[in-house]
């Protein structure tokens, strides 16, 4: 159909068929040291064959003290590129590009492998949610996980994967250097923005130099924080003019585009935002106990009615504002900067999307929890709909469920049973007509 969602977008490196891309999102379907496994492979290409332009992965670790969890794949060493290739092999079958979303959790995780340290980052203050034990990174510590970056960049490259994005949003390792309400440094990595974003620069142009110019590299940021939101007493972390002159040296750095979010942390009251069912994530927290020195606290503060009622009202945000919601942040960068601007923000609606595209607030959208609902959204908007039969509730209930069970849809309101729900959750796991990754050294 003749829609601006079908238009292929191109990159300076990279064309994509279209403007929906799957968003960085997946569950802990791998091993617990990082190595994929086919029920990965099965997650992706539930989004290559409905149609997605591109997948962003999902949060793919760099180095083993910097990762958020267990169980997620990581690209850390040279061994994992076989998996990598073959995962890219098959989405490739379904004329989807594949990039790899690289990061590092500096002091914010969910659950700490055993055989991990405190987290490095911008300041040795502990994460005030969850309080994850913070270690303050020496220059030498962040020459050494830029060359961590960079080494994982390569190895995207040898996968034959079409690009990299670095995760500098939502709170991980590059938010904890940017933000004015997290960085507390007084060296060369903190105080003016200039210095705040020195960190993310330095990666940026080691990647550079590792892969070269003509290899896709992009940057996801959360153009505005609203830290307060998050933590009152706290500041409020940057603005969106302040990210705006992030961008602005991204681009110089050699960066292809750049991908648009919001908050100082994930989850984020305005990321992922919808319902918030404090009863849900009381139910999921167990895991996080071990974690970090407040998470006791906050179990048993979720146990509380009065707390629970108040953390509802606070997280709780309306159904019918979500989709777009961060557009005038994506439209102030892309007024600024010359390569092409992705946009996240709760889209599930041809014409909503249609208009984010020919307005020029955005180039493309990124789509998780739609997806997740209706993995075919892209096929549906083919064949003339404006939005899926059945389109998500903003529920959240993938976002609570997904540290103790695995990703998928959990609203059962959207399915006929409880049945079709779990068999479409656990399908992930089917491995009929799928291949095996290839051996190391294929």
């Amino acid at each position: 159909m003749s829609s601006a969602v079908f238009e292929p977008l191109a990159f300076r490196n990279l064309t994509v068929p279209n403007r929906v891309f799957r968003s960085n999102v997946a569950g802990r379907f791998d091993l617990y040291d990082g190595t994929g496994t086919q029920a990965r492979i099965n997650w992706e290409l539930k989004f290559a064959r409905g149609g997605v332009g591109a997948i962003l992965s999902s949060w793919v670790g760099v180095d083993l003290r910097g990762r958020i969890v267990p169980h997620y794949a990581s690209i850390d060493r040279d061994d994992r590129v076989p998996f990598w290739r073959e995962l890219g092999r098959q989405v490739h079958e379904h004329d989807c590009r594949y990039v790899v979303q690289l990061a590092h959790a500096g002091r914010q995780r969910d659950v700490r492998g055993f055989e991990l340290r405190k987290g490095l980052s911008s300041t040795d203050r502990p994460d005030p949610v969850h309080g994850f034990e913070s270690e303050r990174a020496t220059p030498a510590d962040l020459a050494a996980i830029a060359r961590a970056f960079a080494d994982a960049a390569r190895r995207v490259r040898e996968a034959g994967l079409d690009g990299v994005e670095l995760h500098a949003a939502n709170g991980y390792v590059f938010t904890q250097f940017l933000s004015s309400a997290i960085n507390d440094r007084t060296d060369d990595y903190g105080g003016p923005l200039e210095k705040r974003a020195r960190f993310l620069l330095e990666v940026v142009r080691a990647v550079r130099a590792e892969v070269g110019d003509d290899f896709h590299l992009q940057v996801k940021l959360s153009a505005t924080e609203r830290h307060k939101a998050l933590v009152p007493w706290a500041g409020d972390g940057n603005t969106i003019e302040e990210s705006v002159q992030v961008c602005r040296w991204l681009e110089e750095a050699g960066v292809d585009a750049i991908h648009v979010s919001r908050g100082s942390a994930f989850p984020h009251p305005d990321n992922p935002a919808g319902e918030s069912s404090i009863a849900e994530a009381a139910r999921a927290y167990g895991p996080m106990l071990s974690s970090g020195v407040h998470t006791f606290r906050n179990y048993a503060l979720f146990k509380t009615p009065l707390v629970r009622r108040l953390f509802e009202r606070q997280w709780a945000r309306d159904p019918g504002r979500i989709e777009g919601s961060l557009l005038d942040d994506a439209r102030a960068i892309k007024r600024a900067v010359s390569i092409p601007v992705l946009c996240t923000g709760g889209f599930q609606t041809r014409p909503v999307i249609e208009e984010a595209i020919t307005s020029g607030a955005c180039d493309a959208v990124t789509i998780a929890r739609g997806l997740i609902a209706n993995n075919d959204l892209v096929r549906l908007f083919a064949d003339g709909h404006e939005r899926a039969p059945r389109p998500c509730s903003y529920c959240n209930r993938c976002l609570y469920n997904v540290l103790e069970h695995p990703l998928g849809c959990y609203d059962e309101r959207r399915f006929a049973s409880r049945e079709q729900m779990v068999a479409e959750i656990m399908s992930v796991f089917d491995d009929a007509g799928v291949r095996d990754p290839e051996p190391a050294g294929a």
